[in-house]
This record gives structure tokens, C-alpha cells and sequence, in this order.
């Protein structure tokens, strides 16, 4: 019996020695697991923190732009155009406004251009975030992947240059909450409180490009519409003067003219494809056309097209339809017709053809030949060839004189006496 108490005794210490042991453990356990988690959680604070640190602006704002030629001049090589006669002032750049809806892969390297180029205020629109996937393209950075595309580009764009005023909105302007707001920035975001100086499109989709089209339209504020292939080998950028070029409601993509969905199109699984140079190449011919808008220099396109394949650049002029759709486009299409100036017809008065003597240019009878007798150069010119009277002469003695009624016959007999 005593031995029965002592075994048991034994085991019940020997079980809650076990215990105690699981016990520690498993505190150990739970403490180990308590501390990677506070560790996770604080290096996902820390890599939040950093993705939204703003950096601060290598340089401070410069007042006024400088023609000075010296390396610490970040103008200098844009004041050159000045001196080299291509525009007038170019420091009226920084009096200009302009809004870029989407910044993807041609509105991002589009905003860093103008930003470059010393724009004084930049307003971009876009509700989609930085994503690894769209590092095939310029200007965006791995690091910058989560974050919202406005608030990435604003941050690199202030480093670049600190300037430009840049204001963002992170929202999709085909929703009917946020298409009020735009059409409200657009007509009141400009430096003076005005509308904006140009609108940029640079948007992948139809639906986004009509919200444009009837608030450019509805407020009459001048556009570029720009887009590139879905197979990334084409491009093109459209100038849309509301009333006095078409609109893009006035010709309309073909398959949204044959009432097909673009959304029906794409496949699950299968996106489009991109090049960084198809969109650097549009890009830069949407803002060079914007300069010269802006600035007032050169010839505005008013449509380019890019084909890569072929390096085709097709150019056309674009009037608008008056059968369009949109009603506000029917209405800038009245107004303009009633500023634009009437234009009388010219007589066409045929011009007389005159012969600059100078260059040694005349009208000669062909029978009589020429010889260097006939004719006087001016100076410094000579001529090639020349004949002396006594040959053209000889020449006109032996030339043959030929009846309509003679056959093939006699005149090889005539040749063969000469």
C-alpha cells in the first residue's frame, strides 16, 4: 500500500515537473512570436514612413529666370532659345497653367518635361496606384510601388523642380461625384484664379477621353488629346479647339462608331502592350506642341500620328462636324463661326512671268540655236556649252527639209548625203 502512495506521488511530481516545462515553453513560445510581431510591425511602420517622406528640395526657388550661363543655372539652356531668336520671352512660361489627366506612361514623362521646363503651375489628375508592373516604363521607381500616382509624381517632381507649382487630385474623373470638381479646376485652376491655359489628355480608355471632351467643350478650354496603340508600336496627339477644330465626339474612334463596348475587347488575362519609347516619343511631341502653344512659336499640329514601324508621321487638319453629338460642341461650333472673321473672296489676278536677267535666263528660238554671242552672264557664271556663229551657220546650211509626203525611204537616202 505505502508502495502504491509512493509511485503515485512520484508521478504526480513528475507530471507537474512536465507542466511546469510545457509552461515555460510555451511562454517562451508565445513570447518569441509576440516579439516578431512587434518586429513586423515595426519595420512595416518604418517602410510606410519612408514611402511617404516627403524629400526635401535639393535647391531652393529661384525668383527669376536667368540667362546667365553658369552650371549652377537650371535655366540657362532654356533662356537660349531667347537669344537664339525661336520665342520672345520665355520666362512668360512660368505665367502659364497646365493640367494633365492620367499620369501613366505618357502623362508622367509628359509632367516631368513641363516641370523641367519651368511651367509655373502643374495640376494632374489620376486615381490608380504605382505598381511593379509599370516599371517597364519611365519615370516612376520601384520604391515608389503602393503609393498613389499624383502624390509619387508630385514628390519627384518638386525634387526636380521646386519652382512649379504642382497640385494633385487622386480621383477618376468619369465618376459622376468627382467630374463636377474637374470641370471646376479646369475653369478656375489657373494662377489668376482663371481656367487653366491647356488641358493635357493622356488617358488609356473612351469613357475617360469623352469626360474631358464635354468639359473642354461645355467651357470652351482648348485640349491635346494624345494616345498610343494597344500594340505600343503607334501614336498620336490631337489639338481640340472646342468650335473651330473636331472634337472627339466629332470622329469618334471606329469601334466606338460601330457601337461596340471597348470593354468587351479586352480578354481576362491578356494586357496591352507598352514601350517606354513609343510613350517618350508621343510624350514629347505632346508637350513640344504644347510649348509652342504656349509660347507662341512655330506651327501647331493640329493632329500627328506615329507609326514606328515605318517612322511615319502623318499629319491632317480636323474640321468639325456639324452633325456632332455633343450639344456643347454644336454650341462653340455657332460661336466661333460668329468670331471668326468673314473672309471675302480674292480675284485671282494671273501674274506676268518675269525673267530676272541677272541670272543669265532667256527664251531662245529653238531653230536658230544659241551661241555664246546671244548670250550674257552675270558675272562669276559661265557657260557649259557654246557654239560659234560660223558653226551654227554651217549647221542651219545643212539641216534637212522635210515634205509631209515623204517617205521613210528618202529620208534615210537625205541623211546618208550628209
Amino acid at each position: 500500500m505505502s508502495r502504491c502512495v509512493e509511485e503515485t506521488s512520484t508521478t504526480i511530481s513528475n507530471l507537474r515537473a512536465l507542466q511546469q516545462k510545457l509552461d515555460q515553453q510555451l511562454n517562451e513560445d508565445i513570447n518569441e512570436k509576440m516579439y516578431w510581431k512587434r518586429k513586423c510591425e515595426l519595420l512595416e511602420q518604418e517602410v510606410k514612413d519612408l514611402k511617404s517622406k516627403k524629400t526635401e528640395p535639393v535647391r531652393s526657388k529661384i525668383a527669376t529666370m536667368s540667362s546667365e550661363v553658369v552650371d549652377s543655372n537650371p535655366y540657362s539652356r532654356l533662356m537660349a532659345l531667347q537669344r537664339m531668336g525661336i520665342v520672345d520671352n520665355y520666362q512668360d512660361i512660368r505665367n502659364y497653367t497646365v493640367a494633365v489627366v492620367g499620369v501613366g506612361g505618357v502623362g508622367s514623362v509628359t509632367s516631368e518635361m513641363l516641370t523641367r521646363c519651368g511651367v509655373g503651375k502643374l495640376i494632374l489628375f489620376d486615381y490608380d496606384k504605382v505598381e511593379l508592373a509599370n516599371m517597364n516604363r519611365l519615370f516612376f521607381t520601384p520604391e515608389q510601388s503602393g503609393l498613389s500616382k499624383v502624390e509619387a509624381a508630385r514628390d519627384t517632381l518638386t525634387n526636380i523642380n521646386p519652382d512649379v507649382e504642382i497640385h494633385v487630385h487622386n480621383y477618376n474623373i468619369t465618376h459622376v461625384d468627382h467630374f463636377d470638381h474637374f470641370m471646376n479646376t479646369i475653369g478656375t485652376g489657373g494662377l489668376q484664379g482663371n481656367s487653366v491655359d491647356i488641358v493635357l489628355s493622356c488617358v488609356d480608355n473612351f469613357e475617360a477621353r469623352m469626360a474631358i471632351n464635354q468639359a473642354c467643350n461645355e467651357l470652351g478650354q482648348v485640349w491635346i488629346e494624345s494616345g498610343v496603340s494597344e500594340n505600343a508600336v503607334s501614336g498620336h496627339i490631337q489639338l481640340i479647339h472646342p468650335g473651330r477644330t473636331a472634337c472627339f465626339s466629332c470622329a469618334p474612334p471606329l469601334i466606338v462608331a460601330s457601337k461596340i463596348d471597348e470593354k468587351t475587347l479586352k480578354r481576362e488575362g491578356v494586357c496591352a502592350a507598352s514601350l517606354p519609347t513609343t510613350m517618350g516619343v508621343v510624350a514629347g511631341l505632346l508637350v513640344q506642341n504644347t510649348l509652342k502653344y504656349l509660347l507662341k512659336f512655330g506651327e501647331v499640329t493640329e493632329y500627328l500620328g506615329y507609326n514606328a514601324l515605318n517612322d511615319f508621321f502623318p499629319q491632317f487638319n480636323l474640321k468639325p462636324n456639324p452633325t456632332c453629338d455633343s450639344n456643347a460642341c454644336l454650341k462653340q461650333q455657332k460661336i466661333w463661326a460668329e468670331k471668326a472673321p468673314v473672309q471675302k473672296e480674292e480675284e485671282v489676278v494671273e501674274e506676268k512671268v518675269l525673267h530676272e536677267e541677272d541670272w543669265g535666263i532667256s527664251v531662245v528660238d529653238e531653230e536658230g540655236g544659241t551661241t555664246s554671242e546671244d548670250l550674257s552672264v552675270t558675272e562669276g557664271l559661265r557657260l557649259a556649252y557654246t557654239m560659234d556663229k560660223a558653226n551654227n551657220d554651217n549647221l542651219q546650211e545643212n539641216l534637212v527639209s522635210v515634205d509631209e509626203g515623204t517617205s521613210l525611204e528618202d529620208l534615210m537616202k537625205q541623211m546618208n548625203q550628209l
